[in-house]
């Protein structure tokens, strides 16, 4: 009877330190900006831009933020990026923009936009996402580039980049 209260208080006693370890941690930037960099492409996640007809943070549900990438590589012919969050207990990672099938963005040519941001960033200018939402419940932003270059006989490169709840 002692042996059983004694293994039950150290059982007790040990989920007690763990179990806090065991918490989910949703995203979150201690320091903005946070930027991670390739040979070809600096990834930056900075503070959103505010203003009318911005989304603004609301507790408890998402965070705003922006995006900057920068072609700091060779020069592409073609250039797609994509944005997406984890879901809790989930392998299925979701976009942070998309096109609805109605909506007159759908009727633009994919492989023409990717040409266009191509021949911005290889100007100089990077792509900019001012305001994009992202879900307390996150604990992962990933930040897909797809492109191709001269030389890879139009096979797409494609690289990501993961910035995760520390």
């Amino acid at each position: 009877m002692v042996k059983k209260t004694i293994l039950v208080i150290c059982t007790l006693f040990l989920l007690n330190i763990v179990s806090p370890r065991l918490g989910a941690k949703a995203l979150t930037f201690g320091e903005l900006p946070a930027k991670q960099t390739s040979k070809q492409w600096s990834v930056q996640i900075g503070q959103a831009e505010k203003g009318k007809g911005l989304a603004e943070s609301k507790n408890g549900e998402y965070h705003t933020y922006s995006l900057e990438v920068d072609n700091i590589g060779k020069d592409v012919i073609s250039a797609e990026i994509h944005m997406y969050r984890n879901e809790p207990n989930s392998t299925t990672k979701f976009a942070l923009f998309g096109c609805p099938p109605d909506h007159p963005c759908s009727k633009l040519d994919t492989d023409e936009q990717a040409i266009t941001l191509a021949k911005q960033l290889n100007d100089g200018y990077p792509y900019r996402f001012s305001n994009f939402l992202l879900a307390e419940k996150a604990t992962e932003l990933e930040v897909e580039i797809v492109w191709t270059k001269k030389g890879s006989e139009g096979r797409p490169l494609k690289e990501t980049f993961t910035f995760t709840a520390e």
